[in-house]
């Protein structure tokens, strides 16, 4: 393969070579789906050519908003990324990336996350390892059984029930960490029919308190499955409910698979103890833009400070320099200062605390943070104040 590759948007007439790209890549069908030849709002593609024309690399910019104490902060999530075997090694993915954060810089993306097949290509272009999407199984019989609240009704959702469901997500994610809005052009474009197989919803007084949609799986002997693919609820109330809806399908479904959510009124009734992880998806975090990083999220209320930090990023050089990050009444703002600092921080250590996935001392024990003689780290824990983030989609 020739030295030089050329980092563009794909085009309609790109997308069929995009699709066996990626089939060969993730191992897909050989059936192509319709949808795979077909522009989709919300995102941007990029492909990497050869010096021939022949497309050797392929990703995709995800226009999602994540939700980051309150406030939306408009994000590049990545996705899609595979590069020929002939072109592997040679720099195809790190141009790729570099087009995709310029491009997602320009249109104001402030933040990115990725899902790796390997870490070190991704780490080598900024993004660290922030959290992990766990995916556990549970004995269907362990989980607690309850009688029904009088006040509390149960029934199957419908279609029309979804504007309602998407407004409880909201409830229960908009002050965490990390969690995609399901908002903007990508969400829209996407079938509005019920998820998966079935929707259960706990309401009181016609308001809704509590769902979970699942998927029945094939069989009923002792290899059954029932994959919950979200179970959400704001009362410990709802929350019994659900998880009694759920463990009742024990007789056909001994195991029940799910993806728990830290510290949520569901998880709090689960006999996790137990739980056996079934599956692992790894997910980095990287900032597009450090100024709007900072300045778009929600900050706690009660902390004040500020810190000076030289920051370095190869990638993206809108961020070099250094700065001056300042928190107060529930907001923050990095501003340029002139001169040296004595915290000197990578853009992967940046990651690391912005997404409240480590400690200074820890980042500057990876070597992601350096201090002068005699200077402590911690004031630069200033910038994870707002806490660990965590995902639930995988994309």
């Amino acid at each position: 393969m020739p030295a030089t590759v050329h980092v563009r948007e794909l085009t309609a007439d790109d997308l069929d070579a995009a699709w066996e790209l990626g089939r060969f890549a993730f191992g897909s069908d050989s059936q192509r789906p319709p949808q795979a030849s077909v522009e989709v709002p919300g995102l941007t593609r990029y492909g990497a050519f050869d010096d021939a024309g022949r497309l050797v690399g392929k990703a995709v910019d995800l226009h999602h908003d994540q939700w980051w104490s309150g406030r939306a902060v408009p994000a590049a999530d990545v996705a899609g990324v595979a590069v020929a075997p002939e072109a592997r090694g040679r720099g195809v993915a790190r141009a790729m990336l570099t087009a995709l954060l310029r491009g997602a810089h320009e249109r104001g993306a402030a933040i990115s996350a990725l899902y790796p097949t390997v870490a070190a290509p991704y780490r080598a272009c900024g993004w660290e390892t922030a959290g992990v999407l766990r995916t556990v199984n549970l004995a269907t019989a362990a989980l607690p059984r309850h009688r029904p609240a009088a006040r509390l009704a149960v029934r199957a959702g419908t279609p029309a029930d979804l504007p309602a469901v998407a407004a409880l997500y909201e409830r229960v994610t908009r002050h965490r960490n990390g969690m995609l809005t399901r908002r903007g052009e990508l969400f829209d474009a996407t079938d509005r029919g019920l998820p998966g197989d079935g929707l259960t919803l706990v309401e009181d007084d016609g308001d809704l308190v509590g769902y979970a949609t699942w998927q029945r799986g094939r069989g009923y002997g002792a290899d059954s499955v029932l994959t919950v693919d979200e179970a959400l609820a704001v009362s410990a109330e709802a929350a019994r409910e659900l998880v009694g809806v759920l463990g009742s399908w024990a007789s056909v479904a001994p195991t029940l698979r799910l993806c728990p959510l830290d510290g949520d009124a569901v998880s709090a009734h689960l006999p996790l103890e137990s739980a056996r992880e079934h599956e692992r998806d790894l997910w980095m975090h990287r900032p597009v833009d450090v100024v709007r990083a900072v300045s778009a999220r929600g900050w706690p209320a009660h902390v004040r400070g500020s810190v000076d930090f030289h920051l370095t990023d190869p990638l993206a050089e809108w961020n070099t320099g250094t700065w001056r990050l300042t928190v107060a009444d529930g907001a923050a703002e990095l501003t340029r200062v002139s001169g040296e600092a004595d915290l000197r921080l990578e853009v992967r250590g940046f990651a690391l605390l912005y997404a409240g996935a480590a400690h200074a001392r820890s980042v500057a024990q990876a070597g992601l943070l350096h201090h002068a003689a005699g200077v402590a780290p911690d004031a630069l824990d200033l910038l994870g104040v707002g806490g660990p983030a965590q995902l639930l989609d995988y994309f």
